[in-house]
């Protein structure tokens, strides 16, 4: 049995959200979108090593593929059972103790999820938000967080989508409308 923490939440001005990135890649576009996700789950990585020694909190939102029944970790124990990018991926983003984890059930992990109550409760101003795919889940999701008065980043390396194309124009598009900082995460690593 598992044991129930009654310990209170410290305070996180800034989040990072992993968005999708515990996927069985098993839909139409995944093949394309495969190489990029591993290049941006290996940034993400770094990133949350760091970022996590400051005491900034992770969260992961991932899709629970209408299993109404799901959880996370068995999500994730799956993941990293499966072979090429969709383990590589689970194994990189393999979730620590401190972590939080909440899945949802379309795009935006704001929608329909407990995401902005855990924010609020974390003190959370400023979310960094990585993941798959960036014209879809992860814009969807900074859009949300733009209307809640989330000041968003979202670091160019550590975002996919089936094209750079894609990818770049979600880009572009958050920078312009929602005013997010897309700078490399080496920008974020580099702050001090």
């Amino acid at each position: 049995m598992s044991k129930i923490r009654t310990d209170t939440l410290q305070p996180s001005k800034t989040v990072l959200l992993l968005v999708d990135f515990v996927n069985p890649l098993t839909f139409d576009g995944a093949a394309e979108l495969a190489p990029s996700a591993f290049e941006a789950a290996k940034q993400t990585a770094k990133l949350r090593q760091q970022l996590s020694a400051e005491g900034v909190r992770t969260v992961y939102a991932n899709d629970n593929y209408g299993q109404w029944t799901s959880d996370f970790k068995a999500l994730w124990r799956h993941c990293l059972g499966l072979p090429g990018t969709a383990g590589k991926i689970a194994k990189l983003m393999t979730p620590r103790r401190n972590d939080f984890a909440l899945l949802k059930p379309r795009h935006s992990a704001f929608y329909a999820t407990p995401l902005d109550l855990l924010l609020g409760q974390l003190h959370c101003k400023r979310l960094i938000v990585t993941g798959v795919a960036a014209d879809n889940c992860v814009l969807f999701t900074a859009m949300d967080a733009y209307l809640r008065g989330y000041s968003v980043r979202v670091p160019v390396d550590c975002v996919a989508a089936e094209s750079a194309d894609a990818r770049d124009k979600a880009l572009e598009q958050m920078a312009r409308v929602l005013k997010a900082d897309i700078r490399p995460a080496e920008a974020i690593r580099a702050r001090k």
